[in-house]
């Protein structure tokens, strides 16, 4: 299963396109998640004690963790979001706050290391940015170093249109070589 993070919110999102052309390529069924259509619940005391106290019983089952039984069991995973200010949108945040589930997406070795449980061997990041992405540290980056570091996906990709609404900028011609990358990614594998 291909899971689909789609942290777009514009109608006619130019990240989401780069993105659906990227899942084009790929083989197998995608899942979508889309999280405009989604009510995060408050991360305040009586949820982390909720959250706490079923992870204690051991009971990953439960609704609260259906995010994050999907992430870690997904084959491949692709992330459509779009570069605002200097990072992400908020609600992948969100997100990440709700797979971060010890036992299911990650757990920790005997000496405190983090050990990845997710099933994926490669997470593509597609992303769109008006202007210039000046450091990848706190958008992709952050993506990177939870997916290798906390979740065992050995691969991440990146996948970038940047400059799109600069003066003068040729939008079409900036996706299009976005777009070639992509292709070219995927004749070359």
């Amino acid at each position: 299963m291909i899971l689909f993070v789609n942290a777009c919110v514009r109608e006619k999102s130019r990240t989401e396109a780069l993105s659906r052309h990227l899942l084009s390529k790929l083989s197998g069924i995608v899942q979508e998640v889309k999280l405009t259509d989604l009510s995060f619940p408050k991360a305040d005391g009586a949820f982390i004690q909720k959250r706490d106290a079923l992870l204690f019983k051991g009971e990953y089952g439960d609704e609260l963790f259906a995010a994050a039984r999907d992430f870690a069991a997904a084959d491949e995973i692709v992330i459509a979001a779009p570069f605002w200010d200097l990072s992400f949108p908020a609600a992948l945040k969100q997100y990440f706050e709700q797979i971060n589930v010890i036992g299911i997406t990650f757990d920790y070795s005997e000496s405190g290391a983090p050990v990845g449980l997710c099933r994926a061997k490669r997470l593509y990041y597609v992303t769109t940015a008006g202007g210039p992405i000046l450091s990848e540290e706190y958008g992709y980056g952050y993506v990177k170093a939870l997916a290798t570091s906390f979740y065992g996906i050995p691969d991440t990709v990146l996948f970038k249109a940047e400059g799109l609404d600069i003066a003068g900028a040729d939008e079409a011609a900036i996706l299009s070589e976005a777009t070639a990358r992509i292709d070219e990614y995927f004749a070359a594998k």
